[in-house]
């Protein structure tokens, strides 16, 4: 018999078309996939608009102004500044006491020899300071009281300012622990995404294990960005004055960041820099001791005066004695030799050294704040660059992309990428805000950034500009 020609041919086209509905089946599997993906991981582009609006927006926690009160309330330095103030203002009360007067005990020829006489007493002695040298002495320590005084209002200042920085570098943290949780979910999703096209052929066994090892470098970043977060809260917690307070939820919008001109910042620093106005009263401190140097030339006078008894006899023969006797002493001393040389000399000096600080303190000034302006400057044009260009190009190539991938025009991994450098792009966004932040702070907080710096005491060598403690901040970008 011979075989079925029909047969034969039908056989054939049978198995063509089981394979072809087979790739078919298969090849509708991604599709289910990368919907039920897009409605896991919220790839909407309405969802990516808000996500890109609220990057450096937190509507719900602890202000910046709570946190102020906070710290005018338990930072340890605004206390001692305020003893400061009282310290000064004891030594101003002391600079103006009259010297204590002497009482005391005189006595002469007491056994009396062979007339049985002998004088004895007491006396009062008193110091009279004249030329005003009270005066002056309680001048020199009312200047330093003022440099007291500037002094505490230069602490508020390094307090406010460190307040500042420290909520905005843990706001920046806080929302940096967002992006990399959502970069997380976005990365351990991909993976299960990718395990499932690999189950049904779809993806290699090298694309499972790219995923798996994103995924765990995803994981990782968010760790570290929490860890960053707790190091930034840490800081805060203790700039306030409580160390103990638990990690809390920050509200404020790094995106609200203040425009400074430069000129006028820096001109601002130089009038109203607490750092000035404590060397200018240096000067006037050192005024105010030379005066009071010129003045001790003029002697202090010295009165003694007392009642004794005299038991020496008139008579040798008689029964009557000289009885109560009264004495008197004014004394001066001679400015002949020592007229007070080189104390004047010596005052005259620390008054120019007083004068040549004010002239160290402007440009100190200026040299601190250089570079500060040109780090604002320079964070600024990056965080608006980003706002502006940067992060929409990214937000319409990803859109792009995920419209062509549900229309099967572009590949998954396509997506992925897209989606990820938007991300990414944002949180260097984030760090650019905050190096923002960071700098904006220290130049309206006039330089003064640390504050639990301990505030000069009165009397000792007072240091109007110190070391500018800033945060570290990375290179606007540099976190990836």
């Amino acid at each position: 018999m011979k075989p079925n020609r029909f047969a034969w041919f039908a056989f054939p086209m049978f198995c063509a078309f089981a394979l072809l509905a087979t790739n078919l089946a298969a090849q509708s599997v991604p599709s289910q996939q990368h919907q039920t993906l897009i409605a896991s991981l919220g790839l909407s582009q309405q969802g990516q608009r808000a996500d890109m609006q609220s990057a450096g927006n937190s509507s719900s926690g602890l202000t910046l102004e709570q946190l102020e009160q906070m710290a005018t309330a338990h930072n340890p330095t605004l206390a001692q500044a305020q003893a400061g103030i009282r310290s000064a203002e004891g030594r101003v009360r002391q600079a103006g006491l009259w010297p204590n007067p002497t009482i005391g005990y005189t006595g002469s020829e007491i056994r009396g020899g062979s007339f049985g006489g002998g004088e004895q007493g007491f006396f009062v002695q008193q110091q009279v300071p004249l030329g005003g040298k009270l005066r002056l002495g309680q001048n020199v320590f009312k200047q330093e009281q003022k440099q007291a005084e500037a002094e505490i209002d230069e602490q508020r200042l390094r307090v406010e300012s460190g307040v500042r920085i420290a909520f905005y570098q843990s706001l920046a943290a806080q929302q940096m622990v967002e992006l990399r949780q959502k970069l997380n979910d976005l990365a351990q999703d991909a993976l299960q995404t990718t395990q499932q096209l690999f189950n049904v052929g779809q993806a290699d066994q090298p694309d499972v294990l790219q995923a798996q090892v994103e995924a765990d470098e995803a994981q990782l970043a968010l760790v570290s960005a929490q860890q960053e977060q707790q190091r930034a809260w840490n800081v805060l917690a203790a700039v306030v004055g409580q160390p103990q307070m638990p990690l809390t939820p920050l509200q404020g919008n790094l995106e609200n960041v203040p425009t400074l001109d430069p000129q006028q910042t820096l001109e601002t620093i130089l009038r109203d820099s607490p750092a000035v106005k404590i060397a200018q009263f240096g000067v006037k401190r050192a005024e105010a001791e030379t005066a009071r140097a010129r003045r001790e030339v003029v002697p202090d006078l010295t009165l003694r005066a007392g009642y004794q008894q005299d038991r020496e006899l008139l008579e040798p023969t008689g029964s009557n004695r000289v009885g109560g006797i009264g004495f008197a002493e004014a004394c001066i001393n001679i400015p002949l030799f020592n007229r007070n040389q080189g104390n004047i000399a010596a005052a005259r000096a620390d008054t120019e050294r007083a004068q040549r600080e004010v002239e160290r303190v402007a440009l100190v000034l200026r040299q601190e704040a250089a570079p500060l302006l040109q780090s604002y400057a320079a964070s600024r044009a990056i965080a608006d660059r980003y706002r502006t260009q940067t992060l929409p190009s990214a937000q319409k190539a990803y859109e792009l992309y995920l419209a062509k991938y549900r229309q099967g025009g572009a590949a998954y991994p396509q997506v992925l990428i897209a989606q990820r450098t938007f991300f990414r792009l944002q949180a260097a966004y984030v760090n650019a805000l905050e190096n923002v932040w960071t700098n904006a702070s220290a130049l309206q907080g006039l330089l003064l950034t640390d504050g639990l710096d301990q505030p000069s005491a009165p009397g000792t060598i007072d240091q109007p500009v110190r070391e500018i403690n800033m945060p570290v901040t990375e290179t606007p970008g540099g976190r990836q």
